[in-house]
């Protein structure tokens, strides 16, 4: 006699509450010339970036985590024993085990929740959200805290002309719980391996043990390659998560795209025709591009200087390392910490 498995109950999913991190040092673009042979007008002209914030020596990803989580708690109105699962998308957590979202939650006093990290590049918050939405709509979980966040800037080559001025440290955390009506639409993702080179850590660290040479290992890219990739692949991208989300471009309140770099997103507004009263994320300028931290650290960005509304509904598109990327419309949340 077969037995059949009792289904979970399903809901719809919403972002409850936002918080974000950035690292007290600011490094100006004056700084970051000191060790490569640019300019402040250059780096501004070529990725709108004027500053970026660094992480203190004493600090690491899980720092900056859990300061971006403690502020979207605060303010969601949940007891910590509420969230059951954590989400730590990040590509910067230097220990293979434990992971940090084990660290994180311990820091933070939760309930020992269901916890993994989640790697997937710059598009690791936009895939982790997809996952907290899926866990809360099938029944697996009913409030999800999920971190962006990113320490790139020990992971750089400081004499790199071409990634040095772009990189910089940050967390952005949302707490995923249910809706009854949905306020997370559906994922357009996807990835494209056979450019995996573009964005890539050398030496691996398989070739730093075999080698001996324990030099830190880092980030190394193909400006250009990306920069293609990016500003003429992701317009298609957006346009098919407008699609399926049955939502069209004058329904948006906000655009929210990964803060890569100025010049891409401006292709991107360009070509997806967004009328210039949109408002469009620019935390590139003072936060520059922190990797699975940018789309939640530009997302608070916008609601707590008020050019986005609370409520509202965002089209965030994450791409990058992998090449790896994920497009969804959100409804903004109403809690900012």
């Amino acid at each position: 006699m077969s037995v059949s498995i009792t289904p979970s109950v399903g809901t719809h999913s919403k972002i409850i509450a936002i918080g974000a991190y950035r690292p007290e040092r600011i490094v100006t673009n004056d700084e970051i010339c000191e060790t490569i042979d640019s300019t402040d007008e250059w780096i501004q002209t070529r990725s709108g970036i004027k500053s970026r914030h660094f992480a203190a020596e004493d600090e690491n990803v899980v720092d900056m985590c859990v300061e971006a989580a403690k502020k979207a708690i605060a303010v969601s109105g949940l007891a910590v024993d509420q969230i059951d699962c954590i989400i730590i998308a990040t590509n910067s957590h230097y220990n293979q085990t434990p992971q940090a979202a084990t660290l994180v939650a311990h820091r933070l006093g939760l309930n020992k929740p269901g916890s993994f990290d989640l790697a997937a590049g710059c598009a690791g918050f936009s895939h982790g959200l997809a996952v907290a939405s899926d866990l809360i709509r099938g029944g697996s979980a009913k409030h999800v805290l999920l971190v962006g966040a990113d320490h790139m800037s020990v992971g750089l080559d400081m004499t790199d002309r071409s990634t040095a001025f772009i990189f910089g440290d940050g967390a952005g955390a949302v707490i995923v719980g249910p809706s009854d009506v949905p306020e997370i639409g559906p994922v357009v993702w996807g990835s494209d391996g056979e450019q995996s080179v573009a964005i890539r850590q050398e030496p691996t660290w398989m070739e730093i043990v075999r080698s001996g040479d324990y030099s830190r290992p880092a980030l190394h890219m193909e400006g250009q390659a990306v920069f293609r990739w990016a500003a003429f692949s992701m317009g298609k991208v957006a346009r098919q998560t407008l699609e399926v989300s049955g939502v069209t471009i004058e329904d948006l309140d906000a655009f929210i795209p990964h803060q890569a770099n100025q010049r891409i997103t401006e292709v991107l507004c360009h070509s997806l025709k967004l009328p210039e009263t949109l408002p469009v994320a620019d935390d590139i300028v003072t936060t520059a591009n922190t990797s699975s931290g940018s789309i939640p650290l530009a997302m608070e960005a916008m609601l707590r200087d008020g050019k986005a509304k609370p409520g509202g509904l965002a089209l965030l598109v994450g791409f990058g390392a992998g090449l790896a990327f994920a497009g969804q419309v959100v409804r903004l949340p109403k809690f900012v910490g």
